[in-house]
């Protein structure tokens, strides 16, 4: 299975990489390869049920006071 996502990830490198790479986007290309290292590391975890932490927890940490005041400011 973990053979199977690998695979999986490397069709998306090899099919998003060559184009940042000729249009030198080089900030784009290291972002993508953050975001497909975590979400390989994120796919690998769920296989081999790795207490990660969840994503989700830290965006509602850094939205829900935003929210919070501009519903006090619209309110």
């Amino acid at each position: 299975m973990v053979s199977l996502i690998i695979l999986i990830f490397a069709a998306i490198i090899a099919l998003q990489a060559p184009g940042l790479i000729k249009g030198r986007l080089w900030k784009e290309l290291t972002v993508f390869s953050i975001m497909l290292s975590f979400g390989l590391i994120y796919s690998v975890g769920q296989i081999y049920r790795w207490q990660l932490p969840n994503p989700t927890k830290r965006m509602e940490y850094l939205f829900v006071p935003a929210w919070n005041m501009l519903e006090k400011i619209l309110s």
